[in-house]
């Protein structure tokens, strides 16, 4: 077996058991044994077990990245344009297993780890909105304004109409969801002839 082919069985092993098992019960040895390989050859590529986790997150990232940018279509507004592309991240990120695995062992065990991958993700769905939000600032869509503070305040508010509103009611619809991210964030945006925020 090549060792390209390995370190990739290695980390597909690693993934699986990250999301069975989560950050703190996940071992070199159950790894190993997932993979089928000797601990030993994960060392041969892999320092330790947050060297990993750092992979897994990364592939995962670069996986939501692929996602949101089949979302995005030149011929279309930017909000609706954002507003898919948000709906399809966080869609991914709450139905991807480790994701959910993660989100359990932080709230139950509070684990650091688990809560460090969370919001490393959460990091770089900001970070591609922010640069959707600053290429709309280019093409004149919207007006100048602070693209990192505008991206996160646009992830916030969906992920808290389309989640957190559920405590209070029923649940929006996603038709709702997009309506309310417009009526609160289009408005203010829109106009590309005033100064700076």
């Amino acid at each position: 077996m090549a060792a390209v082919d390995r370190r990739q069985l290695i980390l597909d092993a690693a993934a699986e058991s990250f999301a069975r098992f989560g950050y703190k019960a996940t071992t070199m040895d159950q790894v190993a044994r997932i993979a089928n390989v000797g601990k030993g050859t994960i060392y041969t590529f892999f320092a330790n077990k947050e060297e990993l986790f750092e992979e897994i997150l990364l592939s995962v990232m670069l996986e939501m990245k692929r996602i949101a940018e089949r979302t995005i279509r030149k011929d279309r507004h930017f909000f609706d344009n954002l507003y898919d592309a948000l709906d399809a991240l966080l869609d991914f990120r709450d139905e991807h297993s480790l994701f959910v695995k993660l989100g359990q062992e932080k709230r139950d065990l509070g684990t650091a780890k688990a809560g460090y991958g969370l919001s490393k993700v959460e990091n770089g769905i900001v970070s591609y909105i922010q640069g959707v939000v600053e290429n709309a600032i280019e093409q004149q869509e919207i007006k100048p304004c602070d693209a990192q503070v505008i991206a996160f305040v646009m992830l916030k508010l969906y992920t808290s109409l389309a989640g957190d509103f559920n405590g209070l009611r029923e649940p929006l619809a996603k038709d709702a969801v997009k309506q309310y991210m417009m009526l609160f964030m289009e408005q203010g945006l829109k106009d590309a002839g005033s100064g700076r925020m």
